[in-house]
């Protein structure tokens, strides 16, 4: 079977969807596989993980002295396929196209248009920089093999026309990782909403917190800031007395967080690439295999999906008002809330499931090796 280096400058150790999906799936599947990250070196899963020691926190460095290490880490594998995960690992994917390797980009969002609403630039700046990305990239993918990304944008694949292969793999929950340890006689929190993942202001988090005080509930925070920045503006909230900031959260605290809370919060603001594509965020299908009923953004595809599998109420995201009373009416409907949260763990089961997507990864690959 054929030898797969996977590539990453940017994530942390042992990512979720990069390692713990990725990269297990293939190594059971009977690739030998390879995991260059930040970090030490060891074996776990089945999978090789190549540490290449610490990686700068600036930047700048990060993308340029990070980028270079992993780089060089991977190539002296001389493995059959590489699968990188970060934008700035686009260069040295076109390098390794050219040293006759198969090359994979594992794009996790849509970067040409996340650049363009990046908060510690100017916007004419953010302009130039997502048009300037938005070619290169086109002109690396139409030299590697294969792109992969989260999902479809009006039934239609984001890269379409740009690569010669087109997969989607949704990165939604692995069954075991919390699906399977749900426990419905845990305890919650009295009058307790939950938000897990990284914390922008279009990600909805000021009109949460706002709302959340209103309804005289506490906000459980988990996970990083995406500024110090915004950090400093949320914590100078009035209303941030409602917040526990319990910063980053291993996986295993992230179940415990999640099943304590009562309602799981996503109102992610209708802006950016938040509202255009054809799948659900993370952190709604983790609240989902809990059997936490979610209260989503209104956007499209969300408000399809909850039509379909009813888990929650779909809101205005930035309307406080909205959101606050979607926070209240299941505080004062605990019945429906706990059906809703049973109809949101029978949607991971039928359709949200890291097995289905595994199989599309692996279908992949043989296609990638065929050619």
């Amino acid at each position: 079977m054929a030898k797969v280096c996977h590539m990453t400058n940017v994530h942390g150790v042992e990512d979720v969807r990069i390692f713990q999906k990725e990269c297990v799936s293939l190594a059971k599947a009977g690739y030998e596989v390879y995991l260059v990250e930040r970090g030490e070196s060891y074996e776990k899963n089945g999978v090789h993980i190549v540490g290449v020691g610490d990686i700068p926190a600036d930047r700048r460095r990060r993308m340029t002295e990070g980028a270079r290490k992993v780089y060089e880490a991977a190539r002296a594998l001389d493995a059959d396929i590489y699968h990188f995960h970060d934008p700035e690992l686009l260069p040295y994917g076109l390098k390794l196209k050219k040293a006759g390797k198969k090359v994979i980009f594992d794009s996790h969002e849509d970067y040409r248009v996340m650049l363009k609403y990046k908060p510690y630039l100017p916007a004419w700046i953010c302009r130039i920089v997502a048009a300037a990305y938005s070619r290169y990239e086109q002109r690396v993918l139409r030299q590697i093999d294969g792109v992969i990304f989260p999902a479809l944008k009006d039934g239609r694949h984001p890269f379409a026309g740009q690569c010669r292969h087109l997969a989607v793999v949704n990165n939604v929950p692995r069954m075991e990782e919390l699906y399977d340890l749900y426990d419905p006689g845990i305890q919650k929190y009295e009058r307790s909403v939950v938000y897990i993942g990284i914390m922008t202001y279009n990600r909805g988090i000021t009109h949460m917190i706002q709302a959340a005080s209103r309804c005289s509930c506490t906000a459980y925070l988990g996970g990083d800031f995406s500024t110090e920045e915004y950090q400093a503006e949320i914590q100078a909230l009035p209303e941030y007395a409602c917040v526990h900031y319990l910063g980053h959260l291993s996986r295993q605290e992230v179940l415990k967080t999640l099943q304590h809370c009562q309602i799981g919060m996503a109102n992610i603001l209708n802006v950016a690439q938040y509202d255009q594509y054809d799948n659900l965020a993370t952190k709604v299908y983790e609240y989902m295999s809990l059997g936490i009923p979610v209260i989503l953004s209104d956007s499209p595809y969300n408000t399809q999906v909850m039509e379909k599998y009813h888990f929650g109420i779909c809101v205005k995201p930035d309307d406080v008002d909205a959101v606050a009373n979607a926070i209240r009416y299941l505080l004062d409907h605990p019945d429906e809330a706990r059906r809703m949260g049973e109809n949101g763990r029978r949607a991971v089961k039928e359709e949200f499931n890291w097995d289905s997507e595994a199989k599309k990864l692996t279908a992949f690959y043989a296609e990638i090796l065929k050619d």
